[in-house]
């Protein structure tokens, strides 16, 4: 038995190029300058780099790296290939100092791959959840701290994430928020969430006027030690709960330390693997494929946003 990794995309540079050019170009070459699909012609000569092209419309050369994630780099293509391909199947992730041993790259390239691919990995998918009468379960939690606020109670020296959890398709979506009272979440609940869903939260005092936007609202009693309703079992939160124990248990046991700028994205990592997680149907390979999908127009620069772990 062979393993995926020994694919030959993950260890030639030209094969990984033809890999990438045939999932973001599937009609053939674009020309990431103009837009322009003919008058493109491949460059070819012994000094050539590995996948140039040249458009003789706007006359500028190109490779498929142009306006996406690899932009600038110069990480081989097959090291790129197979750093997205571990952390796409890493449940709960894999830090910077294992790519840095695994693929022979400094440390501090590994970090900065790794923030690019989860560039790659946040979703711009902004559809309705709970539609035609669906559950969708909201819940809150805390985690690291605020940089230049004080430890104390309550947990306002933490960072606060909100999560939502479309039961019907097994979706989740995530963000950072500011607070979690009522001024804060229910613009979020209602700009996600459709009208005839119904909600499940705890008991939370942020969501108890949900119940007039929506059909339904349903609520457990987590300080009382009820996590589901004995009368409607339906009414629980579990599963949104389980999305952030795989959550913290990542953040807590692999990447140990997240600045609050770089939160969003190690939200949208955690968030691109549940989405298109085994339970959907979606190996290593094929979830590998659709972060690939993902890296056009999302250039990210070290200088710009990451300077600061």
């Amino acid at each position: 038995m062979s393993s995926n990794l020994s694919a030959p995309h993950f260890h030639n540079e030209e094969a990984a190029y033809a890999y990438v050019e045939a999932r973001i170009w599937p009609n053939g070459p674009v020309c990431p300058h103009c837009g322009g699909v003919e008058r493109i012609s491949k460059m070819q000569g012994k000094s050539t780099r590995i996948g140039a092209y040249k458009c003789y419309q706007c006359r500028k050369p190109f490779t498929v790296k142009v306006g996406t994630i690899f932009e600038a780099s110069h990480v081989p293509m097959n090291v790129w290939l197979q750093a997205m391909y571990l952390i796409a199947g890493s449940k709960k992730g894999i830090s910077s100092n294992q790519l840095h041993r695994i693929l022979g790259v400094t440390l501090k390239t590994a970090w900065f791959m790794s923030h690019r691919i989860r560039e790659a990995m946040r979703s711009d998918d902004s559809g309705m959840f709970g539609g035609n009468g669906g559950v969708v379960e909201v819940d809150e939690t805390f985690i690291g701290q605020l940089k230049g606020v004080p430890k104390k109670r309550a947990f306002h020296h933490k960072m606060k994430v909100l999560a939502l959890v479309d039961r019907d398709s097994g979706k989740a979506r995530t963000m950072v928020v500011d607070n979690v009272n009522a001024e804060t979440l229910m613009p979020i609940v209602l700009e996600n969430v459709a009208r005839e869903a119904r909600i499940m939260t705890d008991e939370h005092s942020g969501y108890r006027h949900i119940k007039h936007h929506f059909a339904g609202h349903g609520t457990t009693s987590h300080g009382k030690g009820q996590y589901v309703n004995l009368e409607d079992r339906s009414i629980h939160s579990n599963t949104v709960e389980g999305y952030f124990s795989i959550f913290k248990r990542g953040m807590k046991g692999v990447y140990q330390f997240c600045g609050e700028n770089h939160l969003h994205r190690y939200l949208a990592e955690f968030e691109f693997r549940y989405n298109n997680r085994v339970a959907h149907g979606i190996g290593d390979t094929e979830r590998a494929d659709r972060l690939l999908a993902g890296i056009v127009g999302k250039r990210l620069t070290y200088q710009t946003s990451c300077g600061e772990a």
